[in-house]
């Protein structure tokens, strides 16, 4: 991804420190910049020495995925894959073929949405940004011609990947950042840390939530357009939340505005306003699908995330006829009979909430 970041999730996190009587918890924050943008993370520790320990553990976490997972470091494990494409399979590492292997599930079930074999697309648009100038018809065709998440292949027995074509190019920027929050949020846990949020630009994981709380409070950036609704707070447990949109890396060309994300079926950068956000069980989840819902239209998307277990959406599009929102039933407040649930209470009326993972945020309030 470029080196601009992208906080389109806004957190309602008390900046103050916050101690527990009972399990004498304090919290402790602090920010890095990694995988081009700034990586945050919020601890409650017992002591600063524990905290500063588990989050440098957390932080060279995500500086080894950034090694593995990027396009823009030229020893990553991403680019060698890309060199060899067109060859024979290579043994890749543990995590990206994980990656992979998510990537390529999603994709399946997006109808190729979400694509990270996109990066020959995604390059031309990046140069037509930087140029402001829009990609030439033949450049887009044989862009398209290197893509399709149908010329990756991988190999679960031997962990090896294979790019068909030569001059396949790899793009995990609708991923890599989604699965570095959770593998952060692991490290964390790994060092006794329990309660812990990391933002890694429009991607954020939780664990679970601070001394004396029931969840997470964070609030969702508005489309900035008129007409445009202010959406609710979320609560968050053991959860990933993520914001795909286009406030920040766009360019405007003879009048139409052409985002930074890109359709892989058919090579086009979107255009026009939209903001995505997405709450899944993970923050590979929900980075993930915010992408794959940014391309589809709105009801292909609803359709995809009410197929997925525990996910949730909320799309904002500026059309002709203003400014449209459309929402998924877990969004509003219908939780999935499928998921774990426990009897809430909101203004004396019972309430049906998840036990954990996300918990439905209502207009006017929340479930409390």
């Amino acid at each position: 991804m470029p080196a601009i970041p992208c906080f389109l999730v806004l957190l309602m996190v008390s900046q103050t420190t916050v101690a527990s009587a009972s399990s004498k918890l304090s919290r402790f924050e602090e920010s890095q910049t990694h995988m081009g943008t700034v990586a945050r993370i919020v601890v409650y520790a017992s002591s600063s020495e524990a905290a500063a320990a588990a989050t440098q553990a957390a932080f060279q976490r995500i500086r080894d995925l950034d090694g593995i997972l990027s396009d823009y470091q030229p020893e990553s494990e991403l680019r060698r894959l890309c060199q060899q494409s067109g060859g024979p399979p290579i043994k890749i590492s543990t995590d990206f073929f994980r990656v992979l292997t998510y990537a390529q599930n999603v994709a399946v079930r997006s109808n190729g949405a979400f694509d990270v074999t996109a990066g020959p697309i995604i390059r031309l648009w990046r140069r037509a940004r930087r140029q402001r100038a829009l990609p030439g018809i033949e450049r887009i065709a044989k862009a398209l011609d290197l893509t399709g998440y149908q010329h990756l292949k991988l190999d679960p027995v031997h962990q090896t990947a294979r790019l068909l074509k030569p001059g396949m190019l790899l793009d995990l920027g609708g991923i890599a950042k989604g699965y570095a929050a959770d593998e952060a949020l692991k490290s964390l846990n790994r060092s006794g840390i329990k309660q812990a949020l990391v933002v890694l630009g429009g991607d954020i994981a939780v664990s679970n939530p601070p001394p004396g709380k029931k969840s997470w409070t964070i609030e969702i950036a508005s489309l900035n357009l008129p007409g445009a609704p202010s959406p609710p707070a979320l609560l968050l447990r053991n959860a990933g939340v993520s914001t795909s949109g286009d406030a920040e890396q766009y360019v405007e060309i003879s009048g139409v505005r052409y985002s930074h994300i890109v359709d892989p079926r058919t090579g086009q950068a979107l255009t026009g306003r939209r903001s995505v956000t997405v709450v899944a069980a993970t923050a590979t989840d929900s980075d993930a699908l915010a992408t794959a819902v940014s391309v589809m239209g709105p009801d292909e998307a609803l359709k995809l995330i009410e197929s997925m277990r525990g996910a949730a959406a909320l799309i904002v599009v500026q059309t002709d006829q203003g400014t449209r929102t459309w929402k998924s039933k877990r969004w509003q407040g219908k939780p999935s009979s499928r998921q774990p649930e426990t009897t809430q209470r909101r203004s004396g009326q019972a309430q049906r909430e998840p036990e954990s993972g996300w918990i439905p945020a209502f207009s006017g309030g929340v479930t409390k």
